[in-house]
């Protein structure tokens, strides 16, 4: 069983992700932190609570974690999420108390408390890992790996070149990709290809229970934003999810090793991910970039997840 640690910023997305850990008796999600990013910090903490008491999980520590990126002013993406964040369905309010600690350090106590190693999955921007590792460096060795959405080798999806969680703090992730510890990266490459199309989110709506009807509003939603044909999307991609979905089934995913870097300074560039493909810098190979995907075994597991609900 895998034990992770869930930081994530919700998000419709990052709402599936947390449904598929939750869904899995292979994954042991220990605690859940947030960012600020799809919305704003109070907002995405309070997604992160409403959505475990729709799923009936408040046995699971909250806390929420910094309010700002590390240098620059936040960017939300409220017109991708909506003004909630999690806009197009009707969840319950929290019914349990945030944890009274900071993000940073209700992921210390979760690894300090754990036998084993801890994976961290990161769904949102990196401001909450990246002041982790430099607070609690003693720590980092009770770490399996990082698991992260973001970045992209090529287009990006908030500006021409950079992806949106990367892009809402590039330093964070500078320091997160330059830790030593293993990585995977789920970018856009591979999100893109996770995409869901209408009939298989109607297929969600005949999924007889509370936790599906709900995701049917979700998702609904999501997929409009991602009709406009400038992105030549069949349906909504789903990107957060493939995280969990790697831990699960990585045979679904076909990845290369590379090494990964975030250009911080350029004034077109910024919050570009550069993934050196054709090994032309030397330097060591420190990510595993996801790049294909089995989507119709995605489709499948993420229906099939929404099915174990009452």
């Amino acid at each position: 069983m895998k034990k992770i640690i869930l930081d994530c910023d919700p998000g419709h997305d990052d709402a599936l992700a947390m449904m598929l850990a939750l869904a899995s008796p292979d994954i042991d999600l220990l605690a859940v932190t947030t960012s600020a990013g799809n919305q704003t910090p109070e907002k995405t903490l309070n997604n992160a609570m409403r959505l475990l008491t729709l799923m009936q999980h408040q046995e699971i520590p909250v806390a929420g974690g910094n309010r700002t990126p590390l240098l620059k002013p936040l960017e939300t993406a409220g017109n991708v999420h909506g003004k909630s964040g999690l806009d197009g369905a009707e969840l319950p309010d929290p019914d349990f108390a945030v944890q009274p600690v900071p993000a940073v350090e209700l992921m210390a106590q979760t690894l300090r408390a754990s036998a084993e190693p801890v994976t961290l999955v990161v769904t949102g921007p990196m401001t909450n890992m990246a002041l982790f590792l430099r607070v609690h460096p003693e720590l980092t060795d009770k770490i399996e790996r990082i698991i992260f959405m973001g970045g992209a080798m090529g287009l990006g999806n908030w500006t021409p070149s950079a992806e949106f969680n990367i892009y809402v703090d590039p330093e964070a992730t500078k320091i997160v990709l330059n830790a030593g510890i293993p990585l995977t990266m789920a970018p856009l490459n591979v999100t893109h290809q996770a995409q869901i199309l209408k009939p298989e989110i109607e297929a969600i709506g005949d999924i007889n229970n509370p936790v599906a009807h709900a995701f049917y509003g979700l998702l609904n939603f999501f997929e409009r934003y991602h009709e406009a044909p400038k992105w030549g999307f069949k349906g909504a991609p789903l990107h957060d999810p493939c995280t969990i979905a790697w831990l699960l089934h990585p045979e679904m995913f076909h990845s290369e090793l590379m090494n990964v870097d975030v250009e911080t300074q350029g004034e077109l560039v910024r919050g570009e991910t550069v993934c050196d493909y054709y090994e032309l810098t030397g330097k060591p190979k420190n990510t595993d970039v996801l790049l294909d995907i089995d989507r119709d075994a995605f489709i499948r597991l993420i229906t099939d997840s929404l099915k174990t609900f009452n």
